[in-house]
């Protein structure tokens, strides 16, 4: 009757934490078309065009009285939105490690993000600064919302199905920004048919994200749980709750008693400021230096996001065979290779960048959810949001070194194309710092068991 009771509790356990995973992947699936289709293809390119018909003659805008080459607005908004990230992150983290309650916080970023991506309808003229400030909020949101739902990985899967719980995650979020696209080309291209001018249609495509996000992320809500912290972690992290800076200079401290899991996260912070420049940037480049049409630049990343849903498993699974150091390092390469490629790219000739495009594609997905997946690995029990907070701050084109790389070199040369070159350096950098971890013995440091491959 005991062992009856045992087998009973464990496969409600195992039924349990699978329907926790399932919904967990639906809130990739709900957030990455803000992702996809806003900031990778159709907010960069129009808030470019926004910002240059409030510009003056020389071709600069000024908010706040500060003079801005209006090519130059987009990346310093991504710039702007991680330092209202930084401020908010590791205040949230802190109160969800704290009090175990991370939904309520997951659900009140989730929908802020929603709502800003869904006012973005009304972008339209000159208002540049609203799109500015649209922008910053809903990254930020997205920052925060992403940070908390990354920490629930640790929770809901054990040590050896991370790698693949991450994948299926990505994937899921990739396919839906297929989906998504594969509308929004349809809307762009026939917007006549639709009687919609040009500039509408992209406001609906835009909006439509923000509407997608927040009915998609009713399910994640649903299906994921708190957990009670225990009471010593509750006391331990009592006034734990500072402002901004002073809460992320906290987590630093802690971090600096485990130097592996902080050596891992300056390798990851540097090689995916890289990666989320690319996207958060590559429409601009496409549109600006090839000149490339919208339909091509839909088309395009169209084409990565389904073959990052192949990339991410695939890698996925590579990593369960080369171990997932190994995987990200050779994904690395691979980046370095592509992004070197891009620079040589000719104007007005699409196919060569659907080529980069396929390159991209991938190694994305991959590299993403591999890095997720290791990092849980190097979280210590209980600091869970806390220090997924510090990871969030280079994720999903919330990287403001990059952004303002990009900007600069822009600002600096007129030229796309040494801006798109300047990139190479985060992925080199990135590869000799990982490298360098040994992850083994930081996932022992931080107190979790070592899987048999790593």
């Amino acid at each position: 009757m005991g062992t009856d009771t045992l087998r009973t509790d464990a496969a409600d356990g195992a039924d349990g934490r699978r329907r926790e995973q399932r919904g967990w992947y639906f809130y990739d699936w709900a957030c990455s078309v803000y992702s996809t289709s806003v900031l990778t293809v159709f907010l960069g390119p129009y808030l470019t065009s926004v910002a240059k018909a409030a510009a003056d003659a020389d071709g600069y805008v000024h908010p706040l009285g500060i003079p801005v080459r209006a090519g130059s607005f987009f990346p310093y908004s991504v710039s702007l939105s991680v330092i209202v990230a930084v401020l908010v992150m590791p205040l949230v983290g802190a109160a969800a490690d704290r009090s175990g309650r991370k939904k309520p916080l997951l659900a009140a970023a989730a929908y802020t993000g929603a709502a800003a991506t869904t006012c973005m309808f009304f972008l339209d003229g000159d208002r540049y600064l609203l799109g500015g400030l649209l922008l910053v909020v809903a990254n930020a949101a997205q920052s925060v919302a992403m940070m908390l739902y990354n920490s629930y990985l640790p929770e809901i899967a054990p040590p050896e199905e991370r790698d693949a719980v991450s994948s299926r995650g990505w994937a899921f979020g990739y396919a839906a920004g297929a989906l998504v696209l594969v509308a929004n080309l349809i809307l762009y291209t026939a917007h006549d048919s639709f009687g919609l001018s040009e500039s509408t249609a992209v406001r609906v495509c835009l909006a439509s994200a923000g509407l997608w996000w927040g009915a998609f992320a009713l399910i994640p809500l649903r299906r994921l749980r708190d957990r009670r912290t225990p009471a010593r972690e509750r006391e331990s992290a009592r006034g734990a709750a500072l402002p901004g800076f002073r809460q992320l200079a906290a987590t630093v401290r802690d971090m600096r008693r485990r130097p592996l899991t902080l050596a891992f996260l300056l390798a990851y912070l540097v090689y995916n400021d890289g990666i989320q420049t690319v996207i958060s940037q590559a429409s601009v480049y496409g549109s600006e230096e090839l000149d490339l049409g919208q339909s091509t630049l839909i088309v395009a990343v169209l084409l990565v996001q389904l073959l990052a849903v192949a990339g991410a498993l695939a890698l996925g699974r590579l990593a369960r065979t080369y171990g997932a150091k190994r995987t990200i390092l050779g994904s690395l390469v691979a980046w370095t290779v592509t992004l070197a490629a891009g620079y040589f790219l000719p104007a007005g000739e699409p196919v060569w960048f659907f080529v980069l495009a396929a390159g991209i594609g991938l190694v994305l997905g991959g590299s993403q959810a591999l890095s997720r997946s290791l990092f849980s690995h190097l979280v210590p029990p209980g600091k869970e949001a806390e220090y997924f907070s510090a990871y969030e701050l280079s994720d999903r084109g919330m990287s403001w070194l990059g952004p303002l790389l990009f900007g600069l070199t822009y600002q600096l040369t007129g030229s796309y194309r040494d801006a798109i070159i300047s990139l190479v350096a985060f992925f080199v950098i990135g590869f000799v710092l990982l490298a360098r971890v040994p992850v083994r013995r930081a996932i022992g440091d931080a107190g979790n068991p070592v899987p048999e491959r790593i």
